[in-house]
């Protein structure tokens, strides 16, 4: 890896220079770090020593600097912006093992920038004296307020549009579950019919009914040709032979790197007519040859449209997501503490990710935090043990004694103890469900199905239907996020 960090560097147009001259720099870059590296931790070490009142000045210095970037007025209303910072320049690490890890990314300058402003609206000001925008646009058609070419993929772009939370932004997302809901009525006779052509004598119509078969129950991404110089990922037309393996009688085994380079790993049983299917496409081919060699994404994406307007593998994937999230909440939900009701959206939600792929590294400090939780369990249990013995002296009538330093405690009614041990329970419980869902969550990562693929009402519906606090499930930018699923009736289902 640093071996091809270094070699996408030097080609990035930086000069060769003799070993010599590379080990005289290496010296001085070594000698400037550990000038510059006490002020560094200094630094560092103050912002620790910061008191409340100066963080909070600090970050309203911040906020007063950003203010005039972080709004847009649309059709008369002030929307939020999104993400409005260029990121600075530095080496591209990209994701997994990315072609062009180690690249130099430039300083984009305001005369990269396209702006897209209403006609008549005031030009906003350029930040670099003596600079200007590339362009300013009046495109009432589009979303997006500003973009410019990506320093290390110049045929790409990066935008800047509206937040999460503005209303043209809840509108799409609300479009888009509708999208997804509409599915539900054509779902039997699309399965009906890919489940027909797996015995296709057409190997194009075969091809295109496994490839269906699999966006649908695996939620695979359709997946697109990489060029050389993009990172090496693979969705369901892009399969390799080498990433799937047959396995007698009806299971297949899939290894590859999907979105983010993150590897999708996962055996599964399949239909005997899809696993007869995908033995006849590796017959005769050699590793690193496409398994789907007669379809790519835009003849995939072309019939996924013939069956329902708008079709496409996100589509399902948003499909099979949500209505696999309203399934689990409505059957296995019971009455119980908000807790329990908790742990099964939880449970649900984890379905949900594991179908979708969604996957993280268990955190370097998990074990640490596993630990610290027992410690404090223990110390609660400590805690009840010595409030039960309290209770009991307390209805004899007996005093209670002396605390762990020595000193008289103060005597109670019994009824005052059992309410302590009553909320002391409540403690413990909570710890100890936090506990379980935190170490059966260390390698999932839930917000991304939360974010993209769950339609909230159902969470909505479910929190109303069961009086669970909203809050308790969505943080405080979902929250501003699907403000347009709030008002949703208790009994929606997806």
């Amino acid at each position: 890896m640093k071996i091809q960090m270094m070699i996408n560097h030097w080609q990035a147009g930086c000069p060769v220079m003799p070993v010599q001259k590379v080990e005289v720099m290496s010296l001085r870059i070594q000698r400037m770090r550990s000038h510059w590296l006490p002020d560094f931790q200094k630094l560092l070490e103050r912002k620790k020593q910061m008191t409340t009142e100066e963080k909070k000045t600090l970050r309203e210095d911040k906020l007063k600097q950003e203010e005039k970037y972080m709004w847009a007025v649309v059709d008369g209303v002030k929307e939020k912006v999104g993400n409005f910072r260029v990121e600075p320049p530095g080496l591209f690490r990209g994701r997994g093992e990315h072609p062009k890890m180690g690249k130099l990314k430039r300083r984009i300058l305001p005369s990269d920038i396209t702006i897209n402003i209403g006609k008549g609206a005031p030009v906003p000001e350029c930040p670099i004296p003596g600079e200007s925008w590339k362009e300013v646009k009046h495109d009432n058609t589009v979303t997006w307020l500003a973009f410019w070419n990506d320093p290390i993929n110049p045929k790409d772009f990066k935008y800047v549009f509206l937040a999460a939370s503005s209303s043209l932004k809840g509108q799409s997302d609300k479009e888009k579950y509708e999208k997804s809901r509409k599915l539900k009525g054509h779902i039997q006779r699309i399965r009906e019919n890919y489940t027909k052509d797996f015995k296709n004598k057409d190997v194009t119509r075969r091809q295109i009914a496994v490839a269906t078969y699999l966006i649908d129950k695996l939620a695979l991404r359709a997946g697109n040709e990489k060029d050389d110089d993009e990172a090496d990922t693979v969705g369901c037309c892009t399969l390799k032979v080498d990433n799937v393996t047959c396995m007698p009688p009806n299971q297949i085994q899939f290894d590859f790197l999907g979105k983010d380079s993150i590897r999708y790993f996962n055996t599964v049983e399949v239909e005997e007519l899809v696993y007869k299917a995908i033995e006849g496409f590796r017959a005769g081919k050699k590793p690193g040859q496409d398994l789907f060699d007669k379809i790519d994404t835009s003849r995939l994406n072309a019939h996924l449209k013939d069956l329902m307007p708008g079709l496409t593998a996100k589509v399902f994937r948003t499909y099979n997501a949500s209505i696999t999230l309203d399934g689990i909440l409505h059957e296995e939900t019971e009455d119980g503490t908000v807790l329990e009701k908790i742990a099964v959206y939880q449970r649900a939600n984890k379905e949900v990710a594991i179908i979708c792929n969604h996957q993280r590294s268990v955190s370097k400090s998990h074990e640490s935090q596993m630990t610290r939780m027992n410690e404090k369990i223990d110390e609660l249990k400590s805690q009840m043990e010595e409030l039960k013995a309290d209770l009991n002296k307390a209805k004899k009538g007996k005093p209670l004694g002396y605390d762990s330093e020595g000193k008289p405690k103060r005597n109670l009614a019994p009824e005052a103890i059992q309410k302590k041990v009553a909320t002391l329970e409540g403690k413990i419980e909570k710890m100890e469900m936090d506990k379980r869902i935190k170490e059966d969550l260390k390698t999932v990562a839930l917000g991304t199905s939360k974010i993209n693929y769950l339609d909230p009402r159902i969470t909505v519906a479910w929190c109303k239907r069961h009086e669970v606090p909203i809050e308790k499930i969505f943080n405080k930018s979902l929250l501003a996020k699907f403000v347009w699923a709030m008002d949703v009736d208790p009994e929606f289902r997806f």
